[in-house]
């Protein structure tokens, strides 16, 4: 049997799902404040290709939706990872399906504004984030006991 296909393997990947999502709360946190801004400026900026040093955080509006970002961002990653170590094993479908619901509506809605916003490059890195984020999590977990093949009768 396939290794990635089992629970172990999915219950593996979510630690790496809550890294990938959380890691961007530090960098947007840090662009709420004037000083330790520029690592989110040039996340923008490298979000929105190519890098030409467009993106700025200098109005007050665009640090306080970078905090509310970054807050979100940690969040979700720290939920990710609770699901993990508090539900996995008892619910495995359920914690793969929510966390897969989770990216799926995050990838359009992020991908769609992104659009909107005129920042259409970002649909490529939104595509690099999501297939990390989900991983093997596309598909359910096969059963890992040994199953017996039943064959029908002719």
């Amino acid at each position: 049997m396939s290794t990635i296909r089992t629970q172990q393997f999915h219950k593996f990947w979510l630690i790496i799902t809550a890294v990938v999502i959380a890691s961007f709360g530090p960098i947007f946190f840090l662009g709420s404040i004037e000083a330790t801004a520029e690592p989110a400026r040039w996340t923008l900026d490298l979000l929105d290709w190519p890098l030409d040093n467009a993106q700025n955080y200098e109005a007050q509006t665009t640090r306080f939706l970078s905090a509310l970002t970054g807050g979100f961002l940690m969040g979700w990653g720290l939920m990710v990872f609770c699901l993990r170590a508090w539900v996995y094993d008892l619910a495995p479908e359920g914690v793969r399906r929510s966390v897969l619901n989770g990216a799926l509506s995050w990838f359009f809605l992020d991908t769609t504004g992104s659009i909107a916003a005129g920042a259409a490059s970002n649909i490529f890195f939104n595509l690099i984030v999501l297939l990390t984020v989900v991983g093997p999590l596309w598909l359910p977990a096969r059963n890992e006991e040994k199953q017996t093949q039943v064959i029908p009768a002719s």
